[in-house]
């Protein structure tokens, strides 16, 4: 199948917006940090895989975030430290969430149920994209002694990452890069999955296709890819291309889904600049 010049920058425009979508809903939170250098790295580690949400739950100083350790360490990842959510408490850090994961190489007698970090992260996919209003959370506690009971039963899932059995220690930092990577390749992969056809499930009616091809426009409109004065050609060969795609209706339903996220965005988004691929 192929695809025109325009197909393509709005198939990656509709994948950019999901996956940026998940990484809204992901937040990282440290637990009674006291190391200013680990605030730093973190926010290197959590930027580097396209996360931006950092919060300090009950850091030992205050201003840890703003130490010259800190801005040094993030090494060029400051923006992620200027908006780090600073919060009294796990319990307030986690207010928000809606599925939590305590990360710990400690095993416990009694808890949440236990995980590896790359089942967390295929679960937190389909946790996020079940419902438009879930928040995942990635816990990590005080570098020297990890998160203690009280703190993991706040946790829905205890979250462990294999290593070596003989030496499992990994840092803050190094804790929380895997995390975001193994998030990162899942979101990343179910976005991908959810565009192919290989299975068949109840193809969208016709109905439910020119709703989505409304909405799309709408959408396109809203974000200046689409001048409604002067549309050319691009809404035919959208239309072309969703009915030559043989959409199913959940494909229609997620869509739909994108636009009315996109119609959420404020409209200098786009710049208010008209795009070539209107022609």
């Amino acid at each position: 199948m192929f695809l025109y010049t325009s197909e393509i920058n709005i198939f990656y425009l509709f994948l950019r917006v999901i996956m940026q979508d998940y990484f809204n809903r992901t937040r990282f939170i440290m637990v009674g940090t006291s190391h200013p250098g680990n605030v730093g790295s973190a926010a290197r580690a959590i930027k580097t895989m396209g996360f931006k949400e950092l919060v300090l739950a009950a850091p030992q100083y205050p201003d840890l975030h703003k130490h010259p350790d800190a801005i040094a360490l993030a090494s060029g990842a400051v923006d992620i430290l200027d908006t780090a959510i600073i919060c009294n408490t796990l319990e307030q850090a986690l207010a928000p969430i809606t599925l939590a994961f305590g990360l710990t190489a400690r095993s416990r007698d009694m808890g949440p149920p236990v995980v590896d970090i790359r089942q967390a992260a295929i679960e937190s996919t389909h946790h996020l994209s079940d419902n438009s209003n879930t928040q995942i959370a990635i816990i990590l506690g005080p570098e020297r002694i990890g998160l203690d009971n009280q703190q993991i039963s706040l946790c829905h899932r205890i979250c462990h990452i294999p290593a070596n059995p003989a030496y499992n220690s990994l840092n803050v930092a190094q804790a929380l890069q895997l995390a975001a990577w193994e998030l990162r390749y899942a979101y990343s992969s179910q976005v991908k999955e959810s565009t192919t056809h290989d299975h068949h499930p109840l193809l969208a009616s016709h109905a439910k296709v020119e709703a989505l091809i409304q909405h799309w426009q709408e959408a396109l409109e809203h974000i200046g890819f689409l001048n409604p004065a002067h549309p050319k050609k691009l809404m035919p060969r959208m239309r072309h291309w969703f009915n030559r795609s043989q959409l199913t209706q959940e494909e229609t339903d997620m869509m739909r889904g994108v636009c009315t996220q996109i119609l959420k965005l404020p409209s200098s988004f786009s710049n208010h600049q008209e795009s070539d691929n209107n022609k």
